[in-house]
């Protein structure tokens, strides 16, 4: 297809006198080609430039197709004689330049293509630089050993595309950054000086050629400073000699770089064997947590160093380095691709966008996350090749001037600058959102002054030397150096004799101690890991000293992979169930397989991978999971025996926290089993029963599945006391019986505690007919005045039997985080809104008018806060501990849930918070209030 066939699109003109002035050149060309030239020159002086400069070779190639002009762009470059090189490259380079931008500007290429012309044509003018600069050498005999045949390898010299280059994502106007190598395995010892001062002028030569600028202008500015250690090496180092360096001092920077790294020029078969055997160094067998640390500490060095700190604001906005750029999806891609990609070579990419997509193939990122950053990492390449097009600069800024945004908009083809900023500012947020959070783990102290073991208990540790772990010289070595810290960190616990006998447990439990040892050498992070959960959260620990295998988890990609949610963790243990024969070995297998992901968030938490918020909805997420997963096994074997459900099944409500999707380490369930039995009387099975028992039996086997102690323990407690009667009433309720009861019998409280109900196990098309009736309920129990005097009888009621437990109770007391889940179902139920969580039921408060915007964002604020006390607190400890004893670690891990400076200031936060959320519910309950004291049906 002919250029004028592809054109899809073309800029707008800012200028439209420039863009003028270049169509009387162009006057036979076809009305779409003269539209994209007058654009085109109307916004970038640069490129009208160029046109007007190359306009008879123009003509020219636009009578061809893009990639056909492209390739003999290409040729013209290889076929270029040695003394013609400097003039001949840069008239190739604006000729490139002017072709690239028009396939770009015109839709004709997408933005793979167009980074990858820029990157393939760089790569033909560094080989072809390289050679004729390697073959002068060879012709004056200054490199022993090599003869003519030798300058289509360069003589064993090679250059590394690394960064943009390597990945085939160069930009406009992008730097090149090269590692230049020689195979010194091509020269005996004798000639190995001279051969390496031999390439050291061909590299000075090469960047000359590139970089200089002249009359025509320059090829591509030159960067060598990602050689190993550039202040000291020269500028062409041996494979051997650069080797070296990264088995002993590479950094975790430079692990990062050469995952783009790729032979571009010279000697490419020596240059591919050699990053092969550099393979070891990039892709590490082990997670590692530095490398996600030096990623965060390089993000936030450079936000620093350039001044891109604040709030996103357009002008000036950097796009590559600035919050929600181009930089922060490639830091968020690479560095996973670091964590999982010794593990699984499928990860090896360079590109970013195709990283993406490995990522999101392997679970390791979200599908729709992929997605998202791959669009918008597209859209901010877009807008990053405008900005370098108007005036063939290295820039990445936005214009500071509303006129500069105004020209990039036209150039982007957008005639409505609102738009074009509204696009531009919400992408550049959604990507700040996405790719926050990176992990940063405390830097672990020295190892002096350490402290003694807590009293009485140093028998534990004069014991460990007779664990099976410690038995060989070799694990008594490693074991000694990890002592001292972890003894350290042990001392700073809430509980430091619980956290010893914790970690106790652990060493106690390893039938062997060199392989965790030594992977605790490779995997420092693994130490602080084992460490802060004894020294922080006992609890944790204690599963760990009996579950050591799950290091395994630990050390791969899952365990610090994003949150897969509830509907892949159902997928995923249904699996596992199904391959399991036996029930008893079905239920086991359920307790391993949640308390591997219980631990995870736990562990997520505590290391501050994820808010508490999120951890919350993870808690919930798990819980969800395992309901549903379990439900079909229970049913399969509850079957075997009295036949399959009669009727149309039956379906398990979450209530209260569950149905909200927010739980703690130790929340129970709060459950409701609602049945149809379809006119059906009894199931049809070896035992038949009738259907009411058979549901009521079924239920009580789904209890038990959860609570039952077993060797795995158990999965969790179970409350059905929302249930229509209470403990009066059926474990299971059929649903003309729910109907009837929540119509005709049902206490307010009871419609208040449906407000946040949702099904999340069994037979879909009831919990459909289910929910279709919560909704029509809601809207039918929405009288303002019965709930409000249902709900100050039922706080008077929680003042005297439940209140607050201390200072650090997240949950109970006046304007804590109940007494706000209690005013939120109100608002709901007022407004007959089916949203199950906290924050949308008050804003339906608001629009219903009982509560003013500014209540429900204060409550909601304050909720919040009471929400992250609750979920840390409870991964502490199953009791509410009071202000001063938690220790170091346990305070700091809550200080930082909460945000808080200090424990004291947080306990004033709480209780101004509380005191204004009460003041805010008792003003709320007033207006409607007039003194019936009704709590009524």
């Amino acid at each position: 297809m002919s250029f004028a066939s592809r054109i899809t699109r073309h800029p707008i003109p800012y200028d439209p006198e420039r863009g003028a002035e270049v169509l009387a050149r162009f006057a036979a060309q076809p009305p779409e080609i003269r539209a994209l030239l007058e654009g085109t020159a109307g916004c970038s002086p640069f490129l009208k430039a160029a046109m007007e400069r190359e306009a008879d070779w123009l003509e020219g190639a636009l009578s061809s197709t893009p990639e056909a002009a492209m390739a003999g762009l290409l040729a013209d470059v290889r076929a270029l004689p040695a003394d013609r090189l400097k003039p001949g490259l840069r008239q190739a380079k604006r000729r490139a330049a002017l072709w690239i931008a028009l396939a770009d500007l015109a839709g004709a290429w997408p933005l793979e293509a167009v980074t990858r012309a820029l990157t393939d044509f760089a790569d033909h003018c560094i080989d072809t630089g390289l050679k004729a600069l390697v073959g002068a050498e060879i012709a004056r005999g200054r490199l022993p050993g090599q003869t003519e045949a030798d300058i289509e390898t360069a003589g064993g010299m090679v250059a590394l595309a690394m960064g943009k280059q390597g990945a085939h994502e160069l930009n406009y106007s992008s730097d090149i950054d090269l590692i230049c190598l020689f195979d010194d395995s091509r020269f005996d010892d004798a000639d190995y000086h001279e051969a390496r001062a031999s390439f050291i002028r061909v590299t000075r030569r090469l960047s000359a050629l590139l970089s200089e600028p002249t009359g025509d202008g320059y090829v591509f500015r030159t960067d060598l400073r990602l050689r190993p250690d550039p202040s000291v090496t020269p500028v062409c180092l041996s494979m051997e000699a650069a080797e070296r360096y990264y088995e002993s001092v590479g950094r975790t920077w430079e692990r990062a770089a050469h995952i783009k790294a790729r032979p571009c020029a010279g000697d490419l078969t020596a240059g591919w064997a050699y990053l092969d055997r550099l393979r070891p160094f990039v892709w590490r067998k082990h997670l590692d947590f530095a490398a996600i640390q030096d990623a965060h500490d390089m993000r936030i060095k450079i936000r620093a160093h350039k001044g891109l700190h604040g709030a996103i604001a357009l002008e000036g906005h950097n796009m590559k380095l600035g919050a929600g750029g181009i930089r922060e999806i490639e830091f968020f891609t690479q560095t996973r691709q670091l964590i999982a990609g010794g593990r699984d070579p499928d990860l090896r990419v360079r590109g970013t966008v195709e990283g993406l997509v490995r990522l999101a193939e392997k679970g390791w990122v979200p599908q729709d996350v992929a997605q998202t950053l791959s669009a918008d990492y597209r859209a901010h390449r877009e807008v990053e090749h405008r900005l370098q097009m108007v005036n063939d600069a290295q820039t990445h800024s936005l214009p500071n001037g509303t006129e500069g945004i105004d020209r990039i908009a036209r150039f982007c083809g957008q005639g409505d600058t609102a738009a074009f900023r509204a696009e531009l500012q919400a992408r550049l947020e959604r990507v700040d959102d996405l790719t926050e959070g990176f992990f940063a783990p405390d830097a672990r102290p020295a190892a002096e002054d350490l402290p003694p073991v807590p009293e009485g208990l140093e028998e534990i540790v004069d014991r460990w030397p007779s664990y099976p772990a410690l038995r060989s010289p070799r694990a008594v070595q490693i074991f000694a150096r990890l002592k001292p810290e972890i003894l350290r960190r042990l001392a700073g616990a809430a509980k430091p004799g619980e956290a010893l006998h914790a970690f106790d447990g652990f060493l106690a439990g390893l039938p062997a101690g060199v392989q965790v040892f030594s992977l605790f050498e490779a995997n420092p992070h693994l130490i602080d890991l084992i460490v802060d959960v004894a020294a922080t959260a006992p609890e944790l620990a204690r599963y760990l000293s009996r579950n050591a295998g799950v290091l395994d988890a630990v050390i791969g990609g899952d365990f610090f992979s994003e949150w897969p949610g509830a509907e892949t963790l159902r997928t995923e243990l249904s699996a596992r169930l199904a391959e399991i024969d036996d029930y008893e070995g079905q239920l086991d297998t359920a307790r391993r397989w949640v308390k591997e992901w219980h631990f995870r968030i736990g562990v997520h938490l505590l290391r501050g991978l994820i808010p508490a918020s999120e951890a919350s909805a993870q808690y919930a997420d798990l819980a969800e999971a395992v309901l549903a997963a379990l439900w079909g096994p229970v049913v399969a074997q509850f079957s075997e025996k009295h036949g399959p459900p009669p009727g149309n099944g039956a379906v398990v409500l979450g209530m209260g926290s569950l149905g909200a999707g927010q739980l703690t380490a130790r929340s129970d369930l709060d459950l409701i089993v609602i049945y149809d039995p379809a006119g059906v009387d009894s199931s049809d099975g070896r035992r038949p029963l009738a259907a009411r028992a058979y549901y009521a039996r079924l239920t009580q086997a789904l209890v038990t599945a959860l609570t039952a102690p077993m060797a795995e323990g158990r999965l969790y407690e179970v409350d059905m006391r929302l249930r229509p009667s209470g403990r009066q009433g059926p474990v299971a309720t059929s649903i003309e019986a729910f109907r009837s009861y929540q119509r005709e019998e049902a206490w307010t409280w009871e419609h208040l505690a449906l407000t946040r109900a949702r099904a999340v196990a069994g037979a879909g098309a009831l919990a459909a007919a289910v929910e279709t009736f919560r909704r029509v309920l809601l809207a039918e129990k929405s009288d303002p005045e019965q709930i409000v005097a249902a709900v100050i009888d039922m706080r008077a009621r929680l003042a005297e039997a439940k209140p607050a437990r201390g200072t650090w109770d997240g949950k109970q007391g006046p304007g804590r985080g109940q007494d706000i889940e209690l005013l939120a179902s109100a608002a709901a139920l007022m407004a007959g809104d089916p949203s199950t969580q906290v924050g949308p039921q008050l804003q339906a408060g608001v629009a219903v008018g009982w509560l003013g915007a500014e209540e429900a964002a204060a409550l909601a604020e304050t909720y919040g806060l009471f929400r992250r006390v609750e979920t840390a607190v409870k991964l502490l400890s199953d009791r509410t501990p009071e202000p001063g004893t938690l220790g170091e670690g346990g305070a700091a891990f809550l200080l930082r849930c909460t945000g808080a400076d200090s424990e004291e200031a947080l306990a004033e936060a709480l209780e101004r918070a509380a005191e204004q959320a009460t003041g805010i519910i008792e003003s709320a309950l007033a207006r409607h209030h007039q003194g019936g004291g009704q709590n009524g049906r």
